[in-house]
């Protein structure tokens, strides 16, 4: 397979691993209601991003992302030359030297790569990623996507009719279109309705010339491309006329059903009776969806001009440029997802995948949850969360979202784990470097914070003092034959007897893994 390379990719191939483990900060004044497990993060998604990972490593079921198109605008932090101030302290801290002599396409790919890496990661394996993208990108990206989910996991390049009208004063052609690429985390587990309600046109393809009861119907052929010789035979229906496959065609249906056919009188031989034979296809019969073709008409999944109109609906009009339609966000998550799943888009803007959930649960009465980042501060508070807020109002919808911002590292300056960090945060955090599984909040009891293959797994921490490894404690713990991996500040038992009790020591914070 060929690869795709650039100025600064050995730079960024496992840069992932390298952002720092940050600490996230609910803001209850940005919030709605007490308890919800939406989410809106304020913050670069590259360590947002990271920061999730305890929590939704494999759990994602939906990622839908609108990243910078290259096109030369520079109106916000992921401007399309990259050139923002934070942007490039980021390449010139990661790149080097060599981030001076980056040209636009570079640098794009440099921004975009470790942000692919991590949203992988967090996709379940039946999961899968939209993401939207126009012709200056195109080719880098889905090169990029080969790379890190693998070519065999491809799904379809979607084309979405964005506009609706033409552009006079393009140079060559007016493009009315964008791209959403779509791919999987492993395409053997995935299971994505590829279907969209039935549209008038397709329904106009049905009419009902011998005014038959049960409504419109169109004739279907009765045979097919593909078949065995030996299987084929002559037909003689009810009245009279016989009927064999033509040569090079196979019968598409068995003797008996054919006779079912014939009998519910569901055989169209044309008005004169000397048409070939067909099978009546009944509109009334059919699913309310049909298949999606890879091309999204604006009749299906919105244009600019509407998704515009959406936002200015619930916003003051131009708050913020270029929105994607809520149609093609639902659209594409009800293709993709079931009632309880989670969608997240780290690259929020204006909110839409926010709305298109809480519009896709009011109309199925289901329980999706999203994950919304958004690094512009006015943005995520003011754009981001006010839109999502608004909608949730205007349905009077039953769940709320939480507003965090990142906080500090885990670890600060000196090595030492920061002092803002709460027990169940570093506890998540251990949990997720040991087993690298996602604990269950609920499974936690008192120090023993989660069970996984044979061990038990404690932690002393925020105990005034306490966290101490100590023969009291010893005489808490379980008496089972599981193995013990305890963190704690100190140990204070003899190797001895921590071996006999299958206990491991780790010490806080010099032998917690830097994830």
């Amino acid at each position: 397979m060929p690869v795709l390379n650039w100025i600064g990719k050995e730079a960024v191939v496992n840069h992932d691993k390298e952002v720092p483990f940050r600490l996230l900060k609910k803001i209850k004044a940005h919030s709605i209601g007490e308890t919800s497990q939406n989410l809106i993060i304020h913050g670069d998604n590259l360590e947002a991003l990271k920061a999730l990972m305890p929590y939704y490593q494999g759990k994602i079921k939906c990622i839908y992302i609108d990243p910078p198109y290259n096109t030369g605008n520079e109106g916000w932090v992921y401007n399309d030359k990259v050139n923002s101030p934070k942007i490039k302290k980021w390449l010139g801290k990661v790149v080097g030297g060599e981030a001076e002599d980056l040209c636009r396409h570079d640098k794009w790919l440099c921004m975009m790569y470790p942000r692919l890496k991590l949203l992988r990661d967090l996709l379940s394996e039946d999961g899968v990623i939209f993401v939207s993208i126009d012709d200056n990108e195109n080719y880098n990206l889905r090169q990029l996507m080969n790379d890190i989910f693998g070519e065999d996991n491809y799904i379809q390049e979607l084309i979405w009719h964005s506009k609706y009208t033409v552009s006079n004063d393009a140079k060559f052609f007016s493009r009315q279109h964008e791209y959403i690429l779509c791919y999987s985390k492993n395409i053997s587990f995935v299971k994505v309705e590829c279907a969209v309600p039935r549209t008038e046109e397709a329904n106009d393809r049905y009419a009902n010339s011998d005014n038959d009861s049960r409504g419109p119907w169109k004739a279907t052929p009765l045979h097919a491309k593909s078949g065995k010789e030996e299987n084929n035979f002559e037909y003689t229906f009810k009245n009279g006329i016989k009927w064999k496959p033509p040569k090079g065609r196979f019968h598409r249906f068995s003797f008996e059903t054919l006779q079912k056919l014939d009998v519910d009188d569901r055989i169209w031989f044309g008005k004169d009776l000397k048409s070939t034979p067909s099978v009546k296809t009944f509109l009334s019969e059919l699913s309310l969806k049909m298949k999606s073709g890879s091309i999204i008409p604006f009749s299906i999944g919105g244009h600019t001009h509407k998704a515009n109109e959406q936002l200015a609906d619930l916003m003051d009009k131009g708050v913020f440029q270029n929105p994607k339609s809520v149609d093609l966000i639902k659209l594409l998550t009800s293709m993709s997802t079931d009632s309880d799943d989670i969608i997240l888009d780290s690259f929020a803007g204006s909110g839409t995948t926010g709305q298109a959930v809480t519009e896709l649960n009011n109309d199925q009465n289901s329980n999706r949850k999203f994950i919304l980042i958004e690094i512009e501060d006015d943005v995520a508070k003011d754009i981001t969360a006010e839109r999502v807020k608004r909608v949730i109002q205007k349905y009077n919808y039953k769940d709320g979202f939480e507003y965090c911002e990142l906080d500090k590292s885990l670890f600060n300056e000196d090595g030492q784990i920061e002092e803002e960090c709460s027990f169940e945060q570093l506890a998540t955090y251990i949990y997720f470097t040991e087993t690298n599984t996602n604990l269950d909040k609920k499974a936690i009891d008192k120090n023993l914070i989660g069970d996984y293959n044979e061990t038990e797994f404690y932690l002393l921490f925020k105990d005034k003092g306490r966290n101490i490894l100590n023969k009291d404690f010893l005489k808490k713990i379980s008496k089972n034959s599981k193995k013990k991996v305890i963190y704690a500040d100190k140990c204070i038992i003899d190797d001895k007897t921590l071996n006999k009790h299958k206990i491991q020591f780790k010490q806080i914070p010099y032998e917690v893994k830097v994830y």
